[in-house]
């Protein structure tokens, strides 16, 4: 497993943008699909976006689609998530998660995620 921690988080007015950061910890990060997730209040958690360990395969939420990006840079054991034209219904609590498969079947490390707030 590897260790998360997400920064990046804060206040934005609608049509802004965020950028979310996920540092890790272990030498094997460089292995691990990576993905980012949100929880609204009151709504489950939900899929926004996951890479391949090389970057080369990603995949988006429907809802994110052409507005956000995730990116990894394994020298920095660190992903990346661009979120621009923000939504009121973008804010959430973001998390990061690491999977040791990809198509990633199960996420077996979290972080303790950060929150965004997009305001009307």
């Amino acid at each position: 497993q590897v260790q998360l921690v997400e920064s990046g988080g804060g206040l934005v007015q609608a049509g802004g943008s965020l950028r979310l950061s996920c540092a890790a910890s272990g030498r094997t990060f460089s292995t691990y699909a990576m993905g980012w997730f949100r929880q609204a209040p009151g709504k489950e958690r939900e899929f926004v976006a996951a890479i391949s360990w090389s970057g080369s395969r990603i995949y988006y939420a429907d809802s994110v689609k052409g507005r956000f990006t995730i990116s990894r840079d394994n020298a920095k054991n660190t992903i990346y998530l661009q979120m621009n034209s923000l939504k009121p219904e973008d804010t959430a609590v973001y998390y990061c998660a690491a999977a040791d498969s990809w198509p990633p079947e199960k996420w077996g490390s979290w972080g303790q995620g950060t929150q965004v707030t997009v305001s009307s």
